[in-house]
């Protein structure tokens, strides 16, 4: 963050002072990050008092002091140096990601690090940084890691770690730019309609990539139409003088280009410079489902190998192709950065072969109905292009819930079930007891002649148990499930499991 004083953030957020002096206040400096995790703090820094499920921030207040927070952003005094800003109503901001905050004081704390942010991105956006905006029902955060890399030979880049999308964390990661700081690579979710308007009022992008349109949280939305709208809230943001980059071959995706005064670049798989300006073709997959195409941009092309697995990553990698080109970076320096950027952030599609040559793909932080597809056809072309003498390898697929479909979960999982047959995936074991589960089991079951080769199981435990008993030598496995489900734990233990297969 760019230096401030105590004075000058409680006048930007709306606080009072609180155990500290107005002169103490104007001579103290903000030199560290902003940072909602006690144990994150550095000397310099500033605390957010956030309610959790299990603890209140406003209790680790004097222990953020001592790890050399200067003060403390907070809704109550906290008695030691505070920026105390009133109550709301928790509904009115921060409700979607602060399940604990009962009487408003998280989303106060929320509230006054939003207009913190803003300030602050305002501030830097005047002095030159180049804000870019990331949104789509799935790939966000894929996307957002490929940019990272692609823009990282023109200058400093900051960007979220993981899927800090939401309103603590946008703000927050706006706060890791200073004035050094070249490029910012934010990554927008919503779970209704505005959340990205919201999210993009705070650091305006110069620069937005609209993914997709799918059926991620398509239970909050209650239509695709309604999901595309809130896409559409980040091409709005755009100035007249930036740019927005639409993938083509999503129509809901390409309809933007009218709700914008920006310039607009279109991207596509298709080899037509008729439908984008910025396309790819010759595309092709090596044995672990990394994407090989040629990168083609008005007149020009070069070669790409990318680093990521899975064929859907072409078209995340074209948008951050067209978002380097429109900053200045060469074909040859996004070809040289797109090869060596794997993933980035844990697990999606992070793939580990064993040494028993087992192979885990470890696609488990989260999953709706596109990202699934994309997972099962990576996992169903690793095991043929791999295939030996005895043909192809065996695929395990191991999934869980997929959350937030509203009255399309039970056909949605039922979809998923169905296709891991019509993939021809050897075995299919679905972790969980409820009803969406039961339905994408219930699928592979009703389709085809599969029966014995799909089976449930109550927990990761029983889960882990079984793989352990059936893996063996070249065998590939995909696990893949929304993030609360906890088959992350699961996929790293695979990747680590000292008791091998069977």
């Amino acid at each position: 963050m760019i230096e401030l004083t105590l004075a000058e953030i409680a006048d930007i957020v709306g606080g009072r002072l609180a155990d500290i002096s107005e002169q103490d206040a104007a001579r103290t400096v903000v030199t560290g990050t902003v940072e909602f995790d006690s144990r994150a703090l550095r000397p310099g820094g500033l605390f957010l008092a956030l309610p959790g499920a299990r603890a209140d921030g406003h209790d680790f207040a004097p222990a953020a002091i001592e790890a050399g927070a200067v003060a403390v952003l907070a809704a109550r005094p906290v008695g030691v140096p505070a920026i105390v800003v009133p109550p709301v109503d928790p509904d009115d901001s921060g409700a979607s990601v602060l399940e604990h905050d009962r009487d408003g004081a998280g989303a106060a704390v929320l509230a006054a690090l939003a207009r913190l942010a803003g300030a602050v991105a305002r501030r830097l956006a005047a002095d030159g940084l180049t804000i870019i905006g990331v949104t789509g029902s799935s790939g966000k955060t894929s996307t957002k890691d490929l940019l990272a890399a692609v823009l990282a030979p023109l200058g400093q880049v900051v960007a979220p770690p993981g899927s800090f999308n939401n309103e603590l964390g946008h703000p927050w990661t706006v706060l890791r730019a200073t004035r050094d700081t070249d490029f910012l690579v934010l990554e927008m979710s919503a779970r209704h309609r505005g959340n990205i308007a919201e999210l993009a009022e705070i650091a305006p992008p110069r620069i937005a990539v609209v993914l997709n349109v799918g059926t991620a949280h398509l239970g909050e939305f209650g239509s695709r139409q309604a999901i595309a709208d809130t896409k559409a809230e980040l091409a709005q943001a755009v100035p007249a003088d930036g740019v927005v980059v639409l993938n083509a071959d999503d129509t809901a995706v390409a309809a933007m280009a009218a709700v914008t005064d920006a310039k607009v670049v279109r991207v596509s798989r298709s080899a037509s410079s008729d439908k984008a300006e910025v396309w790819a073709d010759q595309v092709s997959l090596d044995d672990l489902a990394r994407p090989r195409f040629d990168l083609h941009w008005g007149d020009q092309h070069v070669p790409v190998a990318l680093a990521v697995h899975g064929d859907h990553q072409v078209s995340n990698a074209l948008c951050a192709a067209a978002v380097a080109l429109e900053c200045g970076a060469t074909g040859e320096q996004i070809a040289a950065a797109l090869a060596t950027a794997g993933p980035a952030s844990p697990h999606r599609m992070a793939v580990t072969t064993r040494a028993d040559g087992v192979t885990v793909v470890n696609d488990a932080y989260n999953a709706n109905p596109d990202s699934m597809r994309a997972g099962l056809q990576a996992l169903a072309w690793m095991a043929r292009s791999a295939a030996g003498a005895g043909g192809p390898r065996r695929s395990f697929a191991v999934l869980g819930e997929m959350a937030e479909l509203g009255e399309d979960t039970i056909s949605e999982h039922d979809r998923v079930g169905r296709l891991a047959v019509r993939l021809d995936v050897s075995r299919l074991i679905v972790v969980g007891t409820g009803r969406a589960v039961g339905a994408m089991h219930q699928g592979a079951v009703m389709e085809g002649s599969w029966g014995s080769e799909a089976i449930r199981v109550d927990d990761v435990d029983a889960a882990l148990a079984l793989l352990r008993a059936e893996l063996a030598p070249g065998d590939v496995v995909l696990v893949k499930a929304s993030n609360s489900v906890g088959l992350a734990m699961l996929a790293q233990t695979l990747v680590e499991d000292p008791e091998g297969g069977a």
